[in-house]
């Protein structure tokens, strides 16, 4: 149904965006296809909306229709597969919601993903990960609405192409060349309905891979922890960072991680410094550390106070809003930081918030 229009900054964690055209709330998947479709059939731009943590949206707001999916759902259906219990999750259900569920039931796979902001259906789309785990290694398919087609598709994981930070879902979110509207509408071809997770029935964790997650736990790497250890560790972990929001800390006013690890080729990875972190990626390259790069670019903690934008005091990757800043601001601030790190490494930061009606 149709709402009083916000602004995007009201709908958003980093608090910044000006108004839509139009608002629309959905609360069936019935709605929300039929508030997609409407739009298509009008040639409205859209946006779909979820959490709003990995947003950047522009001062003059969005010049089209803003549908949120505001369902809070979640089903295990009657049965198991040998593998482990099937969780549902409606598309709007908050992400930290079933995080918590599956730990309260004894469910293992995303006990390290806790605290993460953003809704379910952004999950697929970033194939977000933290301290060594990743959703793509516990979806097991993924319900979509296929503007393409006109049609409902339940995509396996074999079709989603997850890798680091991507899917088959973010690629279809490239803004055409051909379109007009660019950078305005950085739309999917596919709107998440729902997501199947396979969880495996457990009281302790995964192993633990992450060096920072073992030592808060006390554990050797490679160990398993209890599940709810490992919650109220990662809890922890991400609170000391600003990365859990709290109206009244504005180093939580972020979109979490501006910028991806960079993946480089060997030549790349040769060039840098010595000490600088380096780790295998499944497909040949390396992996090194944004924060890393951040910092040893002469960005520290903070950089930028008093702002309005300006570098958490708690954890480099986090682009903040003191207080009154604009997309503007924080993409000046972005674009010192990533101009600043390729002048000191060669090596080229990208954005991983999605950038409505801004390029950085």
């Amino acid at each position: 149904m149709t709402e009083p229009v916000p602004t995007l900054a009201d709908l958003t964690t980093l608090r910044v965006g000006g108004p839509a055209r139009r608002y629309v709330e959905t609360r069936t998947e019935a709605e929300l296809i039929a508030a997609v479709t409407a739009a298509d059939e009008a040639g409205e731009p859209l946006l779909v909306l979820g959490g709003g943590s990995n947003l950047l949206v522009a001062d003059a707001g969005f010049d089209g229709v803003v549908v949120r999916d505001v369902r809070d759902e979640l089903d295990v259906p009657d049965h198991s597969a040998c593998a482990g219990i099937t969780l549902v999750a409606a598309a709007g259900t908050p992400w930290d919601a079933v995080v918590r569920y599956a730990v309260a039931g004894d469910l293992t796979g995303v006990e390290a993903l806790s605290g993460i902001p953003g809704s379910v259906g952004a999950t697929p789309v970033q194939n977000v990960g933290a301290y060594g785990q990743e959703v793509a290694q516990t979806i097991a398919v993924v319900r979509v609405w296929d503007r393409g087609r006109g049609r409902v598709r339940t995509l396996p994981l074999s079709d989603l192409r997850f890798g680091y930070r991507t899917s088959v879902l973010k690629a279809s979110m490239r803004p055409d060349p051909d379109d007009a509207r660019a950078p305005w509408a950085p739309t999917p071809r596919y709107v998440v309905l729902d997501v199947t997770f396979q969880l495996r029935k457990a009281s302790l964790s995964r192993p633990i891979t992450y060096p920072e997650l073992a030592a808060a736990l006390g554990v050797p790497v490679g160990e398993r922890a209890p599940l709810q250890a490992v919650r109220d560790a990662v809890l922890g972990l991400r609170a000391s960072k600003g990365m859990l929001l709290d109206p009244d800390d504005p180093d939580t006013r972020s979109a979490g991680s501006f910028f991806t690890n960079p993946l480089l080729d060997a030549q790349a990875a040769a060039a840098l410094p010595p000490q600088a972190p380096r780790y295998e990626a499944a497909d040949g390259r390396v992996k090194t550390s944004a924060a890393w790069l951040i910092d040893h670019a002469g960005f520290g903690k903070g950089f930028g106070l008093p702002g309005p934008a300006a570098l958490s005091g708690k954890h480099v990757l986090a682009l903040t809003n003191r207080g009154g800043a604009t997309a503007d601001d924080l993409l000046h601030l972005a674009r010192t930081v990533r101009d600043g790190v390729q002048a000191a490494f060669g090596v080229r930061l990208e954005a991983e918030p999605v950038l409505v009606g801004v390029t950085l």
